[in-house]
């Protein structure tokens, strides 16, 4: 037994859906079920969501105040007035700046872009920015990807005579600002969708003030679009879908030279934007100013753009490492000091900011708890920081209740950036978790996996894949499907350099599954061949030298049953049991014999002693059989009263008497009528020639005679067998040692030479029988 990392939400309806309305745009009932899912019900739903159209966009006049900041940047174009784009560090932040400058420009604009500093800004507009743009001459501000928290900046720009128009999607606070004018899809009735990125709602003012739809600015929409995790729903969809052929083709130096850092060849997946080219345009604001990142998808010039590239990439890889080393140091503080914190919030001096919502990433997935992470400056008297959550803990909403130990506070439902003094850290601790404790039950805290459908693994084909391929691009709000498979563990290594990924291959009947889990090359040893496993993962194909294969990525696993790991005959077995914990375990032997794991902490008794004395049942989850039982009774009562979740057979047989058999009754007949006939038998003397006359070994003919004497059928004396005269007549079974010889052939078939599928069957028959019936499945397999 083995069981699940996170929780299992099947989301789909056992009940069959009735999917002919989509019949006539797709073939494979799977891929049907699966828009089924998506609330895709009709035909020209699913034209619209298979075939992304330009067409299908809203009308940027529809966001509000956006006819009255095209008039006001117009204006200012007119009159020759400056004009600042005020962005972000992040990756939409940073393609939301290229959007917006790239639109100025065309349209003759005097603009130049401002990104803010975070270490020494911070995040979002700040006074002393503003009076330095008022002092350089800007008259007109326009905001890119931030501002709707900017209540106290949008008075320092009033204030100071430049008007501020700000473009936004965060989560809109309790107050907004007075600024000239905020193109904001929530601050918009009449939009229809909310879910834009920054760059997408930057681009739906660049569509407005240009007056056509500007397809050459959507290689970086998409970008941002799909960094930022918004839903690729409804327009992002659309934007993602023709973003990635945009970028794919495009002949921006910038594109081209972070395509070839990046290794990327031919058509662009939303999956290498967001895990290849997101993070190295995160990765230069996250340590430094992030202008090289604007500057880069700005250039014209090719050499400038490899300059800048490598620049980027250097970056990125020095971030890497801090991540690492900041990761670590956060681990080790959660576990000495976070004990059973609902909410987690560590917090040291000299933490790099810009990492640090990475590492509440990472402190999320590994503990399965919200987390956030600060930097502390005690000069400034504050720290600083970011976090992230689990799916069940809205951190927006919990962090709004108690907003006022925040000096800044901005984020989504799942990731937050905050500032707060440093005395309020215990106090936002202690408050959020016991909010986390009001809404939260255990199960809230393992990571949840919502599975999309399940499906048979001899189902599984090229095409159907193939079809279910035509969803993407996968997203936020289109999220890449989970499908449950099961079947029989066929076989099962490590991969990796470092041996951290696994691979294995499913099977059911004669269908085959190849899978693989990267980070689960620790579960390696917990998984025991032939065992029935239950997976969720991605469904994929695999191309290899020219073939192609259907393979499902591992998300997680369980495997429901007991299992059993067969190591017999194997001498050192410490690396095969090194991962049972001792609190869980127990190792059986013979009483006589010296223990066989010298270097674990596993409880070891003889079968007798945990018969006598008995054991706390509840707490033996591994069984180690170091040596096999005197009888096959003490083993069946072992197994059937613990029941544990894990077996292992480590036990050796040296010598024994299965192969040496037992003799037949035509055997003990010859060897009796031999005595009748020659009156006696002189060991010594005559034991060799009589083995090499029949073939027999030694031991048969000793045991035969054994066997006769116990039963009074011949006697002994100096060495010489003599037969008995008139013995009383009985049978072979009569005799103890003929009987412990037939007892220890079935102990030694069943335990030792059967095969694993035999082994397993009968402690599967003693681990659930009941004590009245024990006799009767002692023996045979």
């Amino acid at each position: 037994m083995l069981r699940s990392q996170a929780n299992w939400n099947y989301t789909y309806n056992e009940t069959k859906a009735d999917v002919s309305p989509l019949d006539q745009m797709i073939d494979s009932d799977l891929t049907k079920q699966l828009l089924w899912q998506r609330g895709i019900t009709t035909a020209d739903q699913a034209a619209r969501f298979l075939h992304p159209d330009l067409n299908h966009l809203h009308d940027p006049g529809l966001l509000h105040d956006i006819d009255k900041a095209c008039l006001r940047v117009k204006e200012a174009i007119a009159n020759k007035e400056h004009i600042l784009v005020y962005g972000d560090y992040d990756a939409d932040g940073v393609s939301s700046t290229a959007v917006m400058m790239e639109a100025l420009l065309e349209l003759g604009a005097i603009c130049e872009f401002y990104i803010p500093n975070r270490f020494t800004e911070g995040y979002g507009p700040n006074e002393v920015a503003f009076k330095e743009a008022k002092e350089q001459g800007f008259q007109l501000i326009i905001t890119v990807d931030n501002g709707i928290a900017a209540v106290q900046e949008a008075e320092v720009a009033k204030q100071l005579g430049i008007d501020l128009i700000i473009t936004d999607h965060h989560e809109v606070q309790k107050d907004i600002p007075t600024a000239f004018a905020i193109i904001h899809p929530k601050c918009s009735k009449e939009y229809p969708f909310k879910e834009l990125a920054g760059v997408g709602v930057a681009f739906k003012f660049a569509q407005h003030l240009l007056g056509y739809f500007p397809s050459q600015l959507l290689d970086l929409v998409v970008i941002g679009t799909i960094a930022d995790l918004v839903p690729l729903v409804a327009e992002n969809r659309v934007l993602a879908h023709f973003g990635l052929k945009a970028i794919s083709n495009s002949n921006r130096p910038g594109i081209k030279a972070l395509k070839k850092v990046c290794n990327i060849e031919g058509p662009i997946t939303e999956e290498q934007i967001g895990f290849m080219i997101g993070p190295r345009m995160n990765a230069v604001g996250r340590l430094q100013e992030a202008n090289p990142a604007v500057d880069l998808l700005l250039t014209k010039d090719m050499d400038q753009a490899v300059e800048l590239a490598a620049f980027v990439q250097d970056v990125n890889q020095e971030r890497q490492v801090i991540v690492s080393e900041i990761a670590k140091e956060a681990e080790q503080m959660v576990n000495e000091t976070a004990g059973d914190a609902n909410v987690i919030i560590v917090a040291k001096e000299g933490w790099n900011e810009g990492v640090l919502g990475i590492v509440a990433s990472k402190l999320v997935k590994k503990f399965d708890r919200p987390a956030i992470v600060l930097s502390i400056h005690p000069q400034k008297g504050e720290a600083k920081g970011s976090a992230r959550s689990i799916d069940a803990f809205d951190l927006f909403s919990s962090c709004m209740e108690i907003r006022e130990h925040f000096t800044r506070f901005g984020g989504h439902a799942q990731a937050a950036g905050m500032t707060l003094p440093i005395d309020r850290i215990d106090i936002v601790r202690n408050k959020l978790h016991a909010i986390a404790d009001r809404q939260l039950s255990p199960e809230d805290f393992k990571p949840v996996l919502s599975i999309d459908a399940t499906t048979d693994i001899d189902a599984l084909s090229i095409s159907g894949i193939a079809e279910i391929e035509k969803l993407a691009p996968f997203g936020m709000g289109n999220p890449k499907p989970l499908f449950f498979v099961k079947g029989s563990v066929k076989e099962i290594r490590q991969i990796g350099s470092r041996q951290n990924h696994l691979k294995l291959t499913m099977a059911n009947g004669q269908a085959l599954l190849d899978g693989v889990g990267f980070g689960m090359g620790n579960l390696y040893h917990q998984i025991s061949k032939s065992s029935m496993i239950h997976a969720v993962g991605e469904l994929g194909i695999n191309e290899w030298n020219g073939r192609q294969k259907v393979q499902i990525m591992l998300k997680d696993f369980e495997i429901p049953e007991w299992q059993l790991f067969d190591y017999r005959g194997v001498r050192s077995i410490e690396k095969q049991v090194a991962h049972v914990l001792p609190e869980t375990a127990l190792a059986i032997q013979l009483k006589e014999h010296p223990p066989r794991l010298h270097e674990l902490s596993v409880p070891v008794l003889s079968y007798q002693e945990v018969m006598n004395q008995g054991i706390n049942n509840a707490h033996v989850k591994d069984l180690i059989l170091l040596e096999m039982p005197a009888t096959l009774d003490d083993l069946s009562e072992i197994v059937a009263d613990i029941r544990p979740e894990r077996i292992f057979a480590c036990y050796q047989l040296d010598g024994g008497s299965y192969l040496k058999g037992i003799p037949t009754r035509e055997e003990f007949k010859w060897f009796y009528a031999m005595m009748l006939k020659r009156k006696q038998f002189h060991f010594e003397k005559e034991l060799d020639k009589l083995a090499a006359f029949k073939g027999w070994s030694v031991d048969k003919i000793k045991f035969i005679s054994k066997v006769f004497f116990e039963l009074e059928f011949v006697k002994i004396e100096d060495g010489i067998l003599y037969p008995i005269s008139k013995p009383t007549k009985k049978d072979l079974t009569e005799s103890e040692l003929y009987q412990q010889r037939l007892q220890q052939l079935d102990l030694e078939e069943i335990l030792y030479y059967s095969n694993y599928t035999q082994l397993k069957n009968w402690l599967q028959e003693n681990m659930k029988a009941p004590a009245s019936l024990k006799e009767e499945v002692m023996s045979g397999l």
